[in-house]
């Protein structure tokens, strides 16, 4: 008779290692500690406090008191807001692309080795970015006077009468021209930096299949330099929109002309610390940022679309 044998026991698995947990390490955090701590009290502290006094309004009985949104409908209602940001949007489509396309010529100027002194030509065109603001704007409103200035003088030395750069009809153009002055060196560094890394390997192929000059500058040059130009367009706008300091300058030399609602930064400006308006200021300010945030992202997605 067969005896049934019980079933053999099973083996006992072996323990599974202890999982070892990773120690979080904090060490990258304390690099960018310094960074995060200006970052958030020099940027992101005086937005939040903008948003914060766009909220209240400084009323003559009752004193400061929470108005919510109604200072943001008041901005979009305000017509000398609107005024200026109509006159910087001319600016912008005016004198943008001119001081681009003169310093997109000379950076190609001076890649393409055949200008002779290109070092002289690259230091003198960058030279005026060099120059503060200010002072480029007292320059040329020195030269602009009519009374006092270089037109003046070319008025009475040759016995014409030049139009007044700083009338009312004139002051933007003049205005256009500092910018212009200013800012085409720096445009042309970006634009001749993005070009020097260019590889020559690609000249040499459209060398062998003989293309010319503005061949190789459509077909290889202004297409590699696409992000550089995209880049220079967006802090243009920035820039643009942001026009501040050469109205405020020539303010004084031209009353007729330039008013305390010239530009948006100029009426945000008078708002505060001439109109003792604050909360209202802020508001503008808000506003004018959202728009100008607005505007520089549609161009940087139009820009960096593929195929376009």
């Amino acid at each position: 008779m067969t005896t049934l044998q019980p079933p053999a026991a099973a083996e006992p698995r072996p323990a599974p290692p202890p999982v070892r947990r990773e120690r979080r390490s904090w060490t990258g955090w304390g690099f960018l500690g310094p960074f995060v701590a200006v970052f958030a009290l020099v940027f992101l502290a005086p937005i939040a406090y903008s948003v914060y006094l766009s909220l209240f309004r400084d009323q003559l009985i009752g004193g400061t008191t929470f108005v919510g949104l109604d200072n943001y409908g008041e901005a979009l209602r305000d017509e000398r807001f609107w005024s200026s940001l109509g006159r910087v949007s001319l600016f912008l489509a005016v004198q943008v692309p001119i001081m681009l396309g003169i310093a997109l010529l000379v950076a190609l100027a001076l890649d393409s080795g055949r200008l002779y002194g290109r070092d002289f030509f690259r230091t003198s065109i960058f030279l005026p970015y060099a120059v503060p603001a200010v002072v480029a704007t007292l320059m040329w409103g020195f030269m602009y006077g009519t009374r006092f200035g270089l037109v003046g003088d070319i008025n009475g030395a040759l016995g014409v009468s030049l139009p007044d750069p700083l009338s009312p009809d004139l002051v933007l153009a003049s205005i256009g021209n500092i910018v212009t002055w200013e800012f085409v060196g720096y445009n042309m560094l970006i634009f001749y930096s993005a070009l020097r890394v260019v590889p020559h390997s690609l000249y040499e192929a459209a060398q062998i299949d003989g293309a010319g000059q503005i061949r190789v500058i459509t077909a290889i040059k202004l297409p590699a330099i696409r992000g550089a130009l995209v880049i220079a367009t967006i802090f243009s706008i920035i820039g643009s929109f942001q026009l501040f300091n050469e109205p405020s300058i020539l303010q004084p030399l031209a009353r007729n002309a330039i008013t305390t609602d010239y530009t948006p930064n100029y009426y945000t400006y008078a708002l505060s610390f001439n109109g003792q308006q604050h909360n209202y200021s802020a508001t503008v300010a808000i506003v004018m940022g959202l728009i100008t945030m607005v505007v520089a992202y549609a161009v940087q997605l139009r820009g960096m679309r593929k195929g376009v």
